[in-house]
């Protein structure tokens, strides 16, 4: 089954960066592509596709913008947003305007192909290092809580092994330390194939549908450290 793309991304060299990646893959079809959000709603309208990859800062009407008009009209509309700012409020803003994933622009190839199809699945995604920076600004908010309330919040980091195998919990860690899927490779001495095998299995176990909900419960509950 094909998935429809569109491209909204004002940097023509990016955006022909960006198309290049997406072709190789078989199942993806870029229909459109514009260089302003303004273009959003009408390339939408023409094409109907399944996945919106939006820049966050055009000259006219930027990513976030653009993304609360198109799910205020479309509901369904899953938007990827790409963007230079690995900052929490930036990604906050995406998401609660309705966006489904949060990419950097400094991505490899293979996590932009994750992220459309994760939310093409109905999942959520965001770049490993704005997933770390996240859990983090969570842990730094649940220390203050605790202090506020008269208490020094301790975190006893229990390894859910009743769940996990031991690899997949230093997978899990990983995945909390912000690292790709490349990344978790090269530090474990494992193939990146490998790698999404250990995450697929880890999503199952957990009953999440990607890795930032994986890493928010394993947070939750003491199974990893936010370093």
């Amino acid at each position: 089954m094909t998935t429809k793309i569109i491209i909204i991304d004002d940097h023509q060299l990016f955006r022909e960066g960006v198309k290049r990646i997406l072709d190789f893959e078989p199942s993806f079809e870029v229909l459109a592509e514009g260089d302003d959000g303004s273009e959003a709603m009408r390339l939408v309208e023409e094409n109907n596709p399944d996945v919106i990859i939006m820049d966050i800062n055009m000259p006219t009407t930027n990513g976030i913008e653009a993304t609360r008009q198109l799910v205020e009209k479309y509901p369904e509309s899953k938007v990827i947003i790409l963007s230079i700012h690995d900052d929490e409020n930036y990604v906050t803003h995406a998401l609660k305007t309705g966006a489904c994933g949060y990419l950097l622009k400094e991505m490899d190839a293979d996590a932009l192909v994750e992220a459309v199809k994760v939310v093409v699945d109905g999942g959520s995604y965001l770049h490993p290092k704005v997933t770390h920076n996240l859990v983090a600004e969570y842990r730094r908010l649940a220390a203050e809580e605790g202090q506020d309330q008269g208490h020094r919040p301790t975190y006893d980091i229990r390894r859910p092994l009743h769940l996990l195998t031991r690899r997949e919990c230093e997978v899990l860690q990983l995945l909390a330390d912000g690292q790709s899927n490349r990344g978790i490779g090269e530090t474990l001495f494992i193939s990146e194939k490998t790698v999404k095998n250990h995450v697929s299995n880890i999503l199952q176990k957990m009953n999440v549908n990607d890795r930032t909900q994986a890493v928010v419960l394993a947070i939750k509950n003491g199974w990893v450290e936010v370093k």
